[in-house]
């Protein structure tokens, strides 16, 4: 279930924004920041965001992108935004989205029940004991601190698959099918040094035209191997690739599921580059079978969030945006602590 939660996260971002002075065209009431509590973040309407909640969240986060990428992650700029920031905004839409789905929970009478609660106060128990220190002190956080934030993301978690609960729609065959096929890409594109998408210039494009029009007259020849011509001219992941529909733009679709097994494509254009495809199967049960599952899942979604986004309207919601400011990552060696949504797992799976 945590999987949904993270899942609907960056959709919940984008819905429910704190942050500037300016609104989106909605209903939602925005009050301004005066009389906050001590360390109160956010309130939404009866429930509250604290300094020590996100502490938890944001340090958790920093060790986990620290972990994979270093230290040295932080530097980077996204868009004129440091990733810092990014991640601080990421943090505070996840804890505001836990808080609105337990207001939510209240709306619908969802509760957990006492094992649930034993599982959350077994699980704090486990990860307040696994912090040293400087860890509880950087976090500002006590074990009972722990113990709401699990029970409120348990709560969450349990409101979702409430709402969802009658959701199981028939998913066809047809409407769920997955293909494979051997792509030839020609790229139009470079990346600089932040990764960055750059396009070529509109004469550098026709040259790579030109070169997918002389690969497809080599697929049209008798006794073509079109799976050397991939590890020959592919400027993309070689091999076979599945895929449904809905995965790819529109024109690429199109041309994509109307080809038989074995008939090799024209060339198709689109914002990577030049496509030449081959289908290798019209028909993967075995993908297709597993596609039904993330269209399923996907329908309930969109049932969760059309409940999710009449309910955000109705909201008062204040940012405490002076103590907001102060919010940073931590920069103490001593701490690394990482666990938190692994211990929740543990528990709660």
């Amino acid at each position: 279930m945590r999987k949904k939660i993270i899942l609907l996260s960056l959709y919940i971002l984008l819905l429910f924004s704190f942050t500037g002075c300016k609104i989106k065209d909605t209903d939602t009431k925005l009050v301004l920041t005066t009389g906050f509590k001590k360390d109160e973040i956010f309130r939404i309407e009866t429930m509250s965001g604290t300094l020590p909640e996100i502490m938890v969240y944001l340090t958790n986060a920093q060790e986990q992108y620290e972990s994979v990428y270093g230290e040295e992650i932080w530097k980077t700029d996204l868009n004129g935004v440091t990733l810092e920031e990014n991640v601080k905004d990421m943090v505070l839409a996840q804890l505001a989205q836990i808080k609105t789905m337990n207001l939510l929970a209240q709306q619908h009478n969802v509760t957990l029940n006492s094992a649930e609660k034993e599982q959350a106060r077994a699980a704090a128990a486990q990860y307040f004991s696994s912090l040293n220190d400087a860890e509880i002190e950087a976090m500002q956080v006590t074990q009972e601190t722990i113990e709401t934030l699990y029970s409120e993301f348990a709560l969450a978690n349990k409101v979702y698959e409430y709402i969802i609960k009658d959701i199981n729609p028939e998913i066809s065959d047809d409407e769920a099918r997955t293909i494979t096929v051997q792509n030839i890409l020609i790229k139009t594109y470079t990346l600089d040094g932040t990764g960055k998408k750059l396009d070529f210039t509109d004469a550098v494009k026709e040259d790579a035209r030109k070169r997918a029009e002389e690969i497809l007259a080599l697929a049209h020849e008798e006794d073509c191997d079109f799976e050397e011509l991939v590890l020959t001219y592919s400027e993309g992941e070689k091999g076979t690739w599945s895929f449904g529909k809905g995965e790819m733009g529109k024109e690429f679709e199109d041309i994509a599921f109307n080809l038989e097994t074995g008939q090799v494509s024209g060339i198709i254009e689109t914002d990577y580059g030049f496509h030449i495809l081959k289908c290798i199967s019209t028909f993967n049960r075995e993908e297709t079978d597993a596609n039904k599952i993330k269209i399923v899942e996907k329908r309930k979604e969109e049932v969760f969030g059309q409940e999710y986004d009449a309910f955000v309207e109705t909201l008062t919601r204040t940012l405490n945006e002076d103590l907001w400011e102060k919010v940073s990552l931590n920069r103490n060696e001593e701490v690394s602590t990482r666990d938190f949504f692994d211990i929740y797992n543990q528990y709660f799976s």
